[in-house]
């Protein structure tokens, strides 16, 4: 196939949902579904899109993983970010999604209002364009996302380094997906059978870093594409590694990823950054090496150790008591099931991170499904429960 339309045939997925429902008859009895854990959230949204579920046997349940980075991103470090944009002569620079990300008392998008310079970017280097046009401003690019953005930060620094944009900096919030997977598998609570990788990110690291988490625990792992027919095909892939007693890394995403990824970007990302001790994310805790830092050698263009902005909190702040985002970023949780979900959380309201971001699992239930069908999943959910218990 070559084009977006052959991807999304809706006939070639009920063949596709055909197949998987023959597949999941050998599986054999269970006690419980069968927990598929999509990582990323934009395979969250394609699944709502086109609405995949309904195509699927019910002995699949889909669980959503932690692949939005800006919901995993603690309140904390969001409280620094607009500590920072806040600061005088700043030009504070981030992607849309962050903007209106909730801290403690306030998101940047209030900032803004209140008179920060917080501007809306699509990458890191229009950042830096920013920087060159206003030589006696400070610009600092509010640096997020796993190893899919971290390369083109990495090059946008080393682009300063080069040209000495010394009035440029990052607040680098930079995280990576294998080590996550490790905490995540390892939580006693996360309960999934098989996991679908996120494509994007894979383009850039490969799939090799993958395996030993499908050896170490014992689950199927498949690379997958966006579009309908690639999640489904991925999920066919891994129900027969689940029937025929397999664990292994599978590249459904071909066309796109390599096993040894992107070396260039690869390179850039080991001359610009290193590994934090430990991060802290949202709803997993405290991960050893699953962030990145900014090297010594590029100290003058981190904005962390440029400018003192404490953190707004005196201690690590955490979501509203009302707000279930953590549980729903480990798969232990459906939205529908947070009580707050919408309701007093909205897109146009959002207490909780993932309703904010585009690639939330919770906007994505919101978006596509509604209240309507909000409820008839979880109505189905039940159901379901009760036949398989």
């Amino acid at each position: 196939m070559r084009y977006v339309d052959e991807f999304r045939d809706g006939e070639a997925g009920k063949r596709l949902a055909e197949r998987i429902a023959r597949v999941v008859d050998r599986v054999g009895p269970r006690r419980g579904p069968i927990k598929i854990m999509e990582v990323c959230g934009g395979h969250t949204h394609a699944i709502f899109q086109f609405g995949l579920p309904s195509l699927l046997p019910e002995a699949i349940e889909l669980v959503h993983g932690p692949g939005c980075p800006v919901c995993v991103l603690p309140i904390g470090r969001v409280d620094e970010a607009i500590a920072l944009a806040e600061l005088p002569n700043v030009v504070f620079a981030t992607f849309g999604d962050a903007v209106r990300v909730p801290g403690s008392n306030k998101s940047l998008l209030v900032a803004k209002a209140e008179g920060a310079d917080v501007r809306t970017v699509y990458s890191p280097m229009d950042a830096l364009s920013i920087a060159r046009k206003n030589r006696d401003k400070n610009v600092i690019f509010f640096g997020l996302g796993f190893e899919t953005t971290a390369p083109s930060t990495a090059l946008t620094i080393l682009e300063a380094a080069r040209a000495g944009d010394e009035n440029f900096s990052v607040f680098c919030n930079h995280i990576t997906i294998p080590a996550t997977l490790e905490a995540l598998l390892d939580a006693p609570d996360v309960e999934v059978d098989g996991l679908i990788g996120p494509g994007h990110v894979s383009l850039v690291i490969g799939t090799r870093p993958y395996e030993p988490i499908a050896r170490a625990h014992r689950r199927p792992f498949v690379v997958s594409g966006f579009e309908p027919l690639d999640v489904l095909l991925s999920i066919y892939l891994v129900v027969s590694q689940i029937a025929d007693g397999r664990a292994e890394v599978e590249n459904q995403y071909r066309r796109v990823v390599l096993p040894g990824g992107n070396p260039a970007a690869q390179a850039a990302m080991a001359e610009v950054f290193e590994p934090r001790a430990s991060s802290e994310w949202r709803g997993l805790g405290s991960i050893p090496r699953s962030g990145l830092a900014i090297r010594p050698a590029y100290a003058r263009f981190d904005a962390e150790q440029r400018f003192a902005a404490p953190s707004r909190s005196a201690a690590p702040a955490t979501d509203p008591k009302a707000c279930r985002c953590g549980e729903v970023l480990r798969g232990t949780i459906k939205p529908w099931e947070c009580k707050v979900f919408g309701t007093s959380c909205t897109p146009e309201t959002p207490i909780g991170a993932c309703m904010v971001s585009s690639e939330g699992a919770c906007a994505a239930y919101y978006g596509y499904g509604r209240l309507e069908t909000v409820r008839g999943l979880a109505e189905d959910g039940r159901r379901r429960l009760r036949t398989l218990a």
